[in-house]
């Protein structure tokens, strides 16, 4: 959805976040800030306080983490109707970020100031078990990067990141350079490159000049 499409805190909460209470939502209306982030911008990065906990309602956001060495490692990708839970973390806890968060695409956001945090946990039981079902597929997801990491042979990690992303996106052109995947995934352009062709020559993907058609129509 195109983040210039609503421009209504409301339509925006019915539309992504309907578990709200009516209450809830009238909460957050008068109380959240929309934040449009334009691809490439940051909303957080590594030793910087947060101010506000965010919630996403239009766009993408990739996490990552950075190295000393200036490299990325790819954590996870957030979608309209999540949270990013570690600004949640940061902002009830008063620490700095230890990841760095950059908007993939125009990303339109609700930006609750901290202030309320402990009154909304208190108050309404929609955002507490909101807050516990964030923290858990965040951590789920964590999990899924030390399995990557651990057991699972590049070649396997690039099919999985693949699907993911065709699964997630609800496309079958996937518009990520090599370069771009083999930083997601910690590897060279010419490693992600090769094991591309591979996966060419076995009928998963076809490689085109700006995109990646993902062929596999039995994987829903």
């Amino acid at each position: 959805m195109n983040a210039a499409r609503i421009t209504n805190t409301e339509d925006y909460l019915k539309k992504w976040f309907p578990q709200f209470e009516p209450d809830l939502r009238l909460f957050i209306q008068q109380h959240a800030t929309l934040k449009l982030f334009k691809a490439g911008e940051l909303l957080m990065q590594t030793g910087q306080y947060m101010k506000a906990t965010v919630l996403i309602t239009a766009g993408r956001i990739k996490l990552y983490r950075q190295g000393e060495d200036g490299g990325e490692f790819f954590i996870y990708y957030i979608e309209p109707g999540n949270a990013c839970a570690l600004s949640m973390i940061c902002a009830t806890k008063q620490e700095t970020s230890q990841i760095t968060a950059r908007a993939v695409e125009d990303t339109m956001t609700l930006m609750i100031p901290i202030i309320y945090m402990d009154e909304m946990m208190r108050q309404y039981k929609s955002w507490y078990y909101y807050v516990l079902e964030t923290y858990r597929v965040r951590f789920e997801e964590l999990l899924t990067v030390i399995d990557d990491i651990a057991f699972r042979a590049m070649d396997e990690r690039l099919f999985f990141y693949l699907q993911k992303q065709h699964r997630q996106l609800k496309t079958d052109e996937l518009r990520f350079s090599h370069t771009e995947i083999a930083t997601d995934l910690n590897s060279s352009r010419e490693v992600i490159s090769r094991l591309l062709k591979k996966m060419e020559q076995r009928g998963d993907v076809s490689l085109h000049r700006n995109f990646i058609k993902w062929l596999r129509k039995d994987e829903v």
